[in-house]
């Protein structure tokens, strides 16, 4: 059974995730991980969703305000053990129901194309492929995608 609870970007658990998340990404993105890096701060986001199944977190991602109208998800990731098994599809719909709730309309967000696998789930949950945005605008690496929430 798990539990997913609303916390912000102090938890222990979501700092310890987004460690082993940083680390995975490092090996995956090579010499383009300090670009991404730099957008990737985790300090002072309110907005954290942290799954657990017993004591141990799972999954995490947040979401913090892109504009007035959009929350942009940030820091999703899965233990390995635990990918393929749906949790983070529930972690994207806590995020959309948490946007809405807010009142903000849609969620953006920027992932790799050496993500396959995050691309594929964010499509499965109903997110657009949109033009590059802000600092992602010329990254031919970045593929960003939007979803209307509310």
């Amino acid at each position: 059974m798990i539990k997913i609870i609303r916390t912000d970007s102090k938890n222990e658990d979501f700092i310890e995730l987004v460690r082993h998340l940083d680390s995975e990404l490092a090996e995956r993105d090579g010499e383009e991980h300090s670009f991404y890096d730099q957008f990737n701060k985790v300090t002072e986001i309110k907005y954290v969703v942290v799954v657990y199944v017993a004591d141990l977190a799972i999954s995490c991602g947040a979401v913090k305000e892109y504009d007035k109208n959009t929350m942009e998800i940030k820091r999703m990731y899965t233990t390995e053990a635990y990918r393929g098994k749906g949790i983070a599809s529930k972690v994207l719909a806590e995020l959309e129901q948490w946007t809405s709730e807010l009142a903000y309309t849609s969620c953006v967000l920027e992932t790799g194309l050496k993500q396959p696998e995050a691309i594929r789930l964010y499509e499965k949950n109903g997110y657009n492929l949109i033009p590059n945005y802000g600092q992602y605008a010329e990254v031919v690496n970045s593929r960003c995608f939007e979803k209307i929430v509310n």
